[in-house]
């Protein structure tokens, strides 16, 4: 008898019932399950759990019951609202459509909270019946057609954003009817084998993309699609809706899923390519670095609106790893989710993490701006003040790098030094372990957060005039400018701490003047904040002449906040809050990226935008076609400043040595080596508190460092032992060269790249 139960469990199990495949497809999402996580769990290829999604085939015993068993659980945590229009079991209810939701302010870690970040509505069902995904929380499903284009909105398919058990989502808002970007800033749009387009947006968004060309697409993302940000001051422009294409959309656009390696090489589609005469055809145009990993399709603006459509091919190798990490490789829905809370939390990516932190300083900062009505009652632009304007400025030569147009007059190999050219750097400065360091047993690395970005906060440069040349001036530490000045005198031995003058083993302290570290040995150029702390450390300074900048004020502050609080908030979201006590922060800290990925990749684009943003402010030529003297295309950019780059790393080097000098004079430890925002000391134990002495109520010395995740506070970078360190300045020993151990501190890998091998 029994083996004829177990025949009849066999039955059973073989027609086990099952969700509609979109309703499979909702359930792995919402539990924040990938493809190939349920395929390794059924013992299954990812391609095969695909077509069980897609309804191209059914499961089989054995995997059908185990399927089957997965779904009833996942239906229990996230069960369909009746608002889909369709029960489990019903796979030919009609298609129904969410409300818009309004802005949504940022939002705990599993949330994609932001501005457009809401789910859509239509005039008509779509005729073709589908069952659809479950809205959102708070989502009604059906409702009055939204105002805006005469034409119907996209089919929207919200999801709930929830990414397991105890996740939180979005909180629920009335619907916004007529909002221009009721989708948020951007979609990630993938393609199915049938060629039917799908749309992933900010909060688990879907929209059903009907566009069959690239010119319908982009014509649909403009009157159609309600995708954009709004403006982020009030004299700026409102940000261009971005579609991102995966390999597939590309290919369903007459698209390359990949470059071939003259197009990489160039960086573009070549002129004649068939989607390019397209877009002429229709009308549409590209900028000059044409069609590429990240282009720009757009028609001539209609009084101050703009027609614009920004595009991201990351098959292209559009996310660069060193920026965006595995990005790239995410599904659909975890891309958006990603590149939706970097664009509302930062800005909308216009190019790399480097072109974006510039775009950012413009938008933050217009140079423009609606005059007061003239006699005739009309508007016009004008300078906006505190903005670098509208047309570039040359550099002082001395700001300038090689090759520039303003050097035309030198020899063409002559090299110029520090009395002829301003090395505003940041450090990269080493030494050999002392007997008494060689004994301790660790080596400790502390990194500041955001370096870049807490110098550029209060940083005073120049505006829009261009600079003017003086000679034997008075130093005024107001004034932004370049200096040409002799600090060779400074004696880190004895200088001032606060108030007070303060004996100390100088030789143990990088110079705070130079980049390598070395004291400088006469007359050289400096930025104004790097003469300001010589008058600091208790010295006079005499200037032989200078090229300041009379109009100046604080550009870089309103772009220092966004980041920052980009930064502190997707912090938050992966565990680690502000103010915690050094111990808390310490644990926090520990493996933050593990609880999230996704948010470490924000995380670190946020960081990455911060640097390259600083140093596009001095982009060099690039391309084989340039020779020096020429002009070269950032040169015709107003945010092309190196002045400013100077005086930002000129401060954060400086806000280096500040935070060493009074650790020193408060503990006597002494960095053995410093990269950049990247400190180490030897120790006794393990840990930064073995370095920085935090008191029973939680307070260190006063300017120094202090641990937290604030931009200008400090992290744990890496421990190593001091045999390692010492095995490693071995190693790398040659030509009276000293190995920067911070440059190794976090991981211990040495590579053969360093070695020479």
């Amino acid at each position: 008898m029994s083996e004829l139960f177990d025949a009849v469990d066999a039955l059973v199990a073989s027609r086990s019932p099952l969700p509609p495949p979109a309703e499979r497809r909702r359930l792995r999402q919402a539990h924040a399950l990938t493809l190939d996580e349920v395929a390794a769990a059924l013992g299954v290829r990812r391609a095969t759990i695909g077509d069980w999604e897609a309804g191209k085939t059914e499961p089989r015993p054995p995997q059908r019951e185990a399927y089957a068993r997965l779904l009833r659980q996942l239906t229990q945590l996230y069960p369909a609202t009746e608002s889909t229009g369709a029960s489990q079991e019903d796979t030919a209810a009609p298609e129904t459509f969410a409300e818009p939701r309004p802005t949504v302010p940022p939002a705990p870690v599993d949330t994609m909270p932001e501005a457009g970040s809401r789910a859509a509505s239509a005039t008509t069902p779509s005729a073709a019946p589908t069952t659809l995904d479950a809205p959102a929380p708070g989502v009604t499903a059906t409702g009055p057609a939204p105002a805006g284009p005469s034409r119907p909105a996209p089919a929207a398919r919200p999801l709930t954003n929830s990414r397991g058990p105890g996740a939180k989502t979005a909180p629920a808002h009335p619907p916004a009817v007529g909002d221009a970007y009721a989708h948020g800033p951007l979609l990630v749009l993938d393609a199915d084998a049938d060629r039917n387009v799908t749309g992933y947006g900010a909060g688990g968004l879907i929209l059903d993309v009907p566009a069959k060309s690239l010119p319908a697409l982009v014509e649909w993302t403009l009157t159609e699609a309600r995708l954009g940000a709004e403006r982020l001051h009030g004299s700026g422009k409102d940000a261009d809706p971005l579609l991102v294409l995966t390999e597939a959309a590309c290919e369903r656009y007459g698209l390359p899923g990949q470059l071939s390696e003259s197009e990489r090489l160039s960086g573009r589609l070549a002129e004649g390519h068939k989607v390019i005469k397209q877009l002429e055809r229709a009308g549409w145009q590209l900028t000059k670095r044409g069609l590429g990993p990240w282009a720009r399709i757009y028609r001539p603006a209609q009084g101050s609106r703009r027609r614009c459509v920004q595009l991201c091919i990351p098959p292209w190798r559009a996310l660069d790893t060193r920026a965006w990490g595995h990005a790239a490789q995410l599904e659909p829905a975890e891309l958006a989710r990603v590149l939706c809370l970097y664009a509302t939390r930062v800005t909308t990516p216009v190019g790399s993490p480097a072109v974006t932190g510039l775009q950012l300083m413009t938008a933050l900062n217009p140079p423009t701006r609606a005059s007061e009505p003239d006699a005739d009652g009309r508007r016009h632009r004008e300078h906006r003040p505190g903005s670098l304007g509208t047309e570039p400025v040359d550099p002082a030569p001395c700001e300038a790098p090689d090759g520039h147009p303003v050097l035309a007059g030198l020899p063409r190999f002559h090299v110029r030094g520090p009395e002829e050219k301003l090395f505003e750097e940041a450090y990269d400065w080493a030494r050999d372990l002392t007997d008494a360091e060689c004994m301790r047993r660790h080596l400790v690395g502390i990194d500041v957060n955001l370096a870049f970005a807490a110098a550029a906060n209060g940083a005073v440069v120049g505006l829009a005039s261009p600079p003017v040349h003086v000679t034997n001036p008075a130093f005024d530490a107001a004034l932004p400018g370049s200096w040409l000045v002799d600090l060779s005198h400074v004696d880190l031995n004895r200088v001032k701490v606060g108030k007070q003058w303060r004996d100390l083993d100088g030789d143990l302290l990088p110079s705070p003047f130079t980049p390598t570290g070395q004291r400088p040995e006469g007359p050289a150029w400096y930025a104004t904040p790097t003469v300001a702390y010589a008058v600091e450390l208790g010295y006079e300074v005499d200037p032989v002449e200078a090229w300041v900048r009379r109009e100046s004020g604080r550009f870089l502050d309103g772009w220092y906040k966004r980041l920052r609080d980009a930064y502190v908030a997707t912090m938050k979201d992966l565990g680690v809050g502000e103010k915690l006590p050094p111990h808390e922060f310490l644990e926090a800290m520990d493996g933050y990226k593990s609880r999230d990925a996704e948010l470490g990749i924000v995380v670190d684009a946020v960081k990455m935008t911060v640097k390259g943003g600083i140093g596009k402010l001095r982009e060099k030529a690039r391309g084989g076609g340039w020779k020096p003297g020429q002009a070269w295309p950032a040169l015709a950019r107003p945010t092309w400043r190196p002045d400013i780059r100077a005086a930002v790393i000129s401060r954060a080097r400086i806000n280096m040595h500040r935070k060493m000098l009074h650790l020193a004079a408060a503990t006597d430890q002494y960095p053995v080596a410093v990269l950049s925002d990247c400190a180490v000391y030897a120790a006794d134990g393990p840990s930064p508190l073995d370095v920085l002495p935090y008191r029973a109520d939680g307070k260190t010395v006063p300017g120094s460092f202090r641990l937290g995740v604030s931009p200008g506070m400090v992290k744990h970078e890496g421990t190593q032992s001091v045999l390692w360190g010492a095995n490693v300045l071995e190693q790398l020993a040659g030509d009276g060269h000293v190995a920067n151990l911070a440059r190794y501190i976090k991981s211990g890998e040495v590579t053969a790249k360093d070695t020479g091998e």
